[in-house]
């Protein structure tokens, strides 16, 4: 049995599950996080005229590798996008969702583990169990889903796990307020609740060297990358392709980026004329994260300064990661990036 890797995009090929061949996408750079683009290709299938079911991870125990909320979607060609296990339990959910998709069965939760057989024939046996849930696509539901991520605007998902109901509950709502609070997809009374939350961004001040691959490695790991430099001839689309650029002084900038909770703020200039003043905005929002390059020396002068000039205490300035990344001994840019990226990761998930 031949299972298709966690990732899609753009490029089909051919996979063979349980004695047919199927179509799945693999893995291409993309910019969107993957979510995203599982909705949009499930959204584009339907478009199409064609059957579609989504799979979504209830629950997971032990080492399953894949976060409950994680998604997969098939259409009615056996063609599928995204992952709910990394590869090994694939095959069988594909399966339950084709049935789905011919009108044989409704929506079912799959469950897997090391006691099963199921589990052991589709290579679950490093000790994680995940429960899936498998169901027909609800168009009219994913367009409320895809507008409510768009436009940034914080919703949950409440899926009844016999799959009789689903709808968008608003983050005033308190089991909203709840879920996207952890962040995390939980079942309560029989119905699973996924957090829809803006994207993690990751605000950078300095288009510097560094700025590149820290820019492109977060990327990759889903955040929302903003470069803010004054000085165009760094920000430019040719350094940074694809990612928002900000040209404005970074006081302004950051004040117009209304930093919150979800932000997290990396200064690189080495210029206290710059970074100074992004800091003073980011010490004064909730940002979850915020780092500065520069030496223990660099770091305890920044320190002071900004006591003296912004007036904030030691306890305030201990929010500053600096210097920025962990310890790793980093050298060239790229190792630096790895460990702020790291650093920022430790901190969003609070292991620091």
């Amino acid at each position: 049995m031949h299972l298709c890797g966690e990732r899609w995009k753009l490029a089909p090929a051919r996979c063979e599950i349980g004695g047919h061949e199927l179509g799945c996408y693999h893995e291409m750079p993309a910019a969107a996080h993957d979510l995203d683009a599982v909705l949009a290709q499930a959204d584009a299938w339907h478009a199409e005229g064609l059957g579609v079911a989504l799979a979504t991870v209830v629950r997971t125990w032990g080492s399953s590798p894949r976060p409950a909320g994680s998604k997969l979607a098939v259409n009615a060609r056996g063609e599928f996008v995204g992952s709910v296990s990394g590869g090994c339990i694939e095959g069988a959910v594909i399966t339950e969702a084709l049935d789905i998709i011919a009108g044989r069965r409704g929506a079912s939760v799959l469950e897997f583990g090391v006691a099963d057989a199921t589990a052991w024939e589709v290579g679950l046996a490093c000790g994680g169990k995940v429960s899936v849930l498998v169901e027909a696509l609800r168009p009219e539901l994913l367009v409320e889903l895809r507008a409510a991520r768009a436009a940034g605007r914080p919703v949950a998902l409440a899926t009844k796990l016999d799959g009789s109901a689903a709808h968008l509950v608003p983050a005033d709502d308190p089991r909203a307020a709840a879920v996207l609070r952890r962040d995390e997809a939980i079942v309560e009374d029989d119905t699973l609740l996924e957090p829809h939350n803006p994207p993690v961004r990751l605000v950078v001040v300095g288009a510097v060297h560094v700025a590149q691959p820290l820019a492109e490695m977060a990327a990759l790991a889903g955040l929302a990358v903003t470069i803010v430099d004054p000085r165009r001839a760094w920000a430019t689309a040719e350094r940074f392709p694809g990612l928002e650029l900000v040209t404005e002084w970074p006081d302004a900038a950051l004040a117009a980026l209304r930093l919150d909770a979800r932000t997290a703020v990396v200064t690189l200039t080495h210029d206290p004329k710059l970074d100074d003043p992004a800091l003073v905005v980011a010490l004064r929002s909730q940002a979850f994260y915020i780092g500065c390059l520069g030496s223990q020396k660099t770091h305890a002068a920044r320190r002071e300064r900004l006591a003296a000039t912004a007036g904030f205490d030691a306890a305030t300035l201990d929010r500053l990661h600096g210097p920025v990344g962990l310890r790793i001994n980093a050298r060239t840019p790229s190792e630096i990036a790895v460990s702020i990226l790291g650093e920022v990761i430790a901190a969003l998930r609070g292991a620091a």
